[in-house]
């Protein structure tokens, strides 16, 4: 069980040509350029809703029928090409040469994280972008969304590949935090996407998600209550730890829905009473029934500390309160007319999930293209 924050990759942007901004020197540059334009052009019409007919894009795609997937065939696609002009203009700037961005040509970006993106009378909010490496930045932040649902997508059918797209999409999230955020300064605010912060939380999501999915595959192969229970403790060592780098992200970026958090706190929420639903099953298998009437009674009076405001979030937590208080039910009856143990009420007296991480990202490799590309400086 676990509740999920779609929509990620809802992200529009507006067109763009390579060419008519980098003036190229010669052929060789001109005929790259064009293909950088190309291969944007189809990541363009693909987030703005004007893609192709299904049935053409499975054949564009080489046969893939996932829309998820097209478009991160496509984003790979251009991701080595974008990051080839990145790698041409910082080389062109440490031997003195600033390659022009022709006046008046911008990118522009929305952002699925402002408190706007989704209920805005005139669209979504764009943000101007101004230099090649934020929009490296914004299509790898895409590419990371993307990922994170096609982990989601598959989520029902194949747990191993869901847990290792999730891990993916930690390893690019991550990347944007600690490199390619680093070096930009957005000229007029920024969106959510652009704070090497909020990438982190992401970056945390993703892997809270990735042991979360391996929790249920451990189930799947057997393993006893204990074990789950320290895995779901580990989701929620993630979760906490994302919560906290939120409270500094919101103090830099006041744009940021409320709906992270929402998702964050009622995900930390929904874990913490997973730990203690493995941890009483443990402890009921050692006939230690008194104590675990006590951890349930504790787990759900903290599950009254949080409500969440999403309506799917709220059903899936109440599901999980409510098997709790059967269980409850169930084993204080049992304790009635069996076992006659004495409760435990005392928090000193009760004990609490440990915590083990088991995942980690899969770090996100930069492409080295090394095509030269000779501009009119």
């Amino acid at each position: 069980m676990m509740i999920s924050y779609p929509g990620l990759s809802k992200m529009k942007t507006t067109s763009f040509v390579y060419q008519d901004v980098f003036p190229a020197s010669d052929l060789g540059t001109l005929e790259e350029l064009k293909e950088l334009s190309s291969k944007r052009k189809a990541i363009e019409d693909s987030v703005n809703g004007s893609s192709v007919t299904e049935a053409i894009a499975r054949e564009m795609s080489g046969g893939l029928t996932s829309r998820h997937e097209q478009d991160i065939r496509k984003l790979e696609q251009y991701l080595p090409l974008l990051e080839n002009l990145c790698q041409n203009i910082d080389l062109n700037k440490k031997n003195g040469k600033v390659i022009p961005w022709t006046s008046g040509r911008k990118i522009k970006w929305s952002s699925v994280l402002t408190a706007s993106s989704i209920f805005h009378f005139e669209g979504p909010k764009f943000y101007s972008i101004f230099c090649v490496f934020s929009e490296h930045a914004m299509t790898l932040f895409l590419y990371a969304a993307l990922l994170h649902e096609r982990a989601l997508e598959v989520l029902s059918s194949d747990l191993v590949q869901s847990a290792t797209l999730f891990r993916k999409a930690a390893g690019v999230y991550n990347y944007l935090a600690e490199k390619a955020l680093v070096r930009l300064h957005w000229p007029l605010g920024m969106p959510p996407e652009a704070v090497p912060s909020v990438c982190n939380i992401m970056s945390l999501i993703c892997l809270a998600q990735a042991q979360a999915v391996t929790a249920r595959k451990a189930e799947e192969n057997g393993n006893t209550g204990g074990l789950l229970a320290k895995l779901h403790s580990g989701v929620k060592e993630f979760l906490v730890e994302a919560i906290n780098i939120l409270q500094s992200a919101t103090k830099c970026c006041k744009s940021i829905s409320s709906r992270l958090q929402d998702f964050l706190l009622s995900s930390n929420t929904l874990h913490e009473l997973m730990s203690y639903k493995y941890l009483v099953q443990s402890l009921k298998n050692e006939g230690k029934i008194g104590i675990a009437i006590g951890v349930l009674r504790l787990a759900l009076a903290n599950a009254k500390k949080y409500t969440p405001k999403e309506e799917s979030w709220k059903l899936v937590s109440k599901q999980m309160i409510d098997e709790l208080k059967v269980l409850l039910q169930k084993y204080e009856h049992e304790n009635d007319f069996v076992w006659h143990e004495k409760i435990a009420y005392s928090d000193d007296d009760l004990p609490s999930p440990q915590a083990v991480r088991i995942v980690h990202l899969i770090p996100y490799q930069r492409h080295n293209l090394e095509r030269t590309l000779v501009f009119k400086c």
